[in-house]
């Protein structure tokens, strides 16, 4: 089977790897950080702003895939510091309705780019 991919226009990939890929029902989505961005500003301290722009990137993966957010089933989030849960859960509860995809939030050491919050999915296609 030949991999379906779906590449995101205001993103830069910082590795070999494709935006989302397609994987019959699912369409798997790349994690993708605010340093990510195609022209990527300083954004350090400012989670929300990071995670506003982890969602456009995630978003324009979803419409090139034909998708929405109602369709996301799951999410996994990153962060180099749990301090900014909050912060970066105000942002996340704008971009969702309930029920709410399950979600999976965990600290890391470190991620690429040196952002500080990195933010994957993954989507169903309706039938």
């Amino acid at each position: 089977m030949a991999r379906i991919a779906y590449e995101v226009k205001g993103a830069t990939a910082s590795g070999p790897y494709s935006a989302a890929v397609d994987a019959g029902d699912l369409v798997y989505l790349s994690g993708q950080t605010a340093m990510n961005s195609v022209g990527a500003k300083d954004l350090t301290g400012d989670i929300a702003g990071q995670t506003e722009l982890c969602f456009n990137h995630l978003f324009e993966a979803l419409e090139a895939a034909s998708l929405t957010p109602d369709d996301v089933v799951k999410a996994n989030v990153y962060l180099t510091d749990m301090n900014n849960f909050s912060a970066m859960n105000e942002v996340y509860a704008t971009k969702f309705s309930k029920p709410y995809p399950a979600r999976t939030c965990v600290a890391v050491v470190g991620l690429p780019l040196g952002a500080e919050v990195e933010i994957e999915l993954i989507a169903k296609k309706s039938k």
